[in-house]
């Protein structure tokens, strides 16, 4: 991890988010003073769940992986985080610590902006306030869509709801099953390493995708959605 100073090349002066660009000047400059600009090197934590939260984050670049810690070392990935999004937000209005873990999948660049500030100007700015409401509301949504594939699909329902997800980033990051171990494709599905190890090659007898290393090419998308919906 390492702090960009403004002299550095790779500093950038303003966060370019659309809620941001509602905010008036003397707002923008307390946000501008309230935040640090930090180089997240590959394989380092963003956040750790249960820890102490004075900041939350904004994404500039690079791809990060959230999940939720359980006991016995267990681990539930809930999504892949990319550019534009912010990581921490329920710390800024509701809790103390960080709710999940985050860790950097690439490299990545990265605002931490004081949680006090931002609230402090959510709390004066209804247009900034109203665009924070949204990204709560998306993120409660996608909370829910991922309890109910845990709750009612099976192994097989999972583990193709998972490689159709990933692979919705492999336009933009076509190295997105690279960056991840069989580990993680199984914590995305909820399922043991073992049983998705397993499915995979079975997928791959079927032709419906094709391993290479750890690369995953999906063949027959449709098929795969098939097997998602019949759960």
């Amino acid at each position: 991890m390492k702090t960009i100073s403004e002299n550095d090349k790779d500093f950038i002066c303003d966060i370019q988010a659309p809620c941001f660009q509602v905010l008036e000047p003397e707002e923008v400059e307390l946000v501008r003073s309230s935040r640090a600009q930090v180089h997240f090197r590959k394989g380092d934590n963003l956040t750790k769940q249960g820890a102490f939260a004075s900041y939350i984050l904004f994404i500039i670049s690079g791809l990060s992986r959230q999940y939720l810690e359980g006991e016995n070392n267990k681990v539930y990935n809930l999504k892949i985080i990319q550019q534009g999004e912010f990581v921490g937000l329920s710390s800024a209005f509701v809790n103390n610590t960080f709710d999940y873990s985050a860790v950097a999948l690439t490299d990545c660049m990265a605002f931490l902006i004081e949680k006090q500030a931002i609230a402090k100007v959510a709390n004066q700015n209804g247009l900034f306030a109203s665009t924070f409401i949204q990204r709560f509301c998306k993120q409660e949504s996608g909370l829910y869509e991922t309890i109910r594939q845990v709750l009612y699909k099976q192994m097989n329902g999972r583990l193709a709801e998972t490689l159709l997800y990933l692979n919705g980033f492999k336009a933009s990051n076509p190295e997105i099953f690279q960056l991840l171990t069989r580990k993680d494709l199984a914590d995305f599905a909820g399922i043991s390493m073992e049983s998705a190890v397993k499915l995979l090659k079975g997928y791959e007898k079927d032709g419906l995708i094709e391993l290479k290393d750890k690369d995953i090419t999906i063949l027959k998308s449709e098929m795969l959605q098939e097997i998602s919906l019949r759960g």
